[in-house]
């Protein structure tokens, strides 16, 4: 199974061909703002989650801990893909 960079990516090589082309030095700034902004929504996001994963592990919630655990898989990919889908926008602004 390939990742969300993985698929976007493909995405992106497919929908630009011409992606060989310099950023400018803003475009490379927001590049890195987005990184930051999305690594701390999935931080953010993942400590939640995780505090939800030990109160199911310490009430014996076998049946919630699975379905946080998933969740959790699945958080983190939606957030990897969102954070894709603005940098391959800032990719294309010119």
């Amino acid at each position: 199974m390939k990742s969300a960079y993985e698929l976007a990516m493909e995405r992106l090589a497919k929908s630009d061909p011409d992606s060989s082309r310099p950023l400018t030095r803003e475009q490379k700034e927001r590049l890195a703002e987005i990184d930051r902004i999305y690594q701390g929504k999935l931080a953010e996001r993942e400590i939640f989650l995780k505090k939800q994963l030990n109160d199911a592990l310490a009430d014996g919630k076998a049946d919630e801990y699975q379905k946080i655990q998933q969740q959790i898989v699945s958080e983190r990919a939606r957030i990897e893909e969102e954070r894709e889908e603005e940098k391959e926008r800032v990719r294309r602004a010119t």
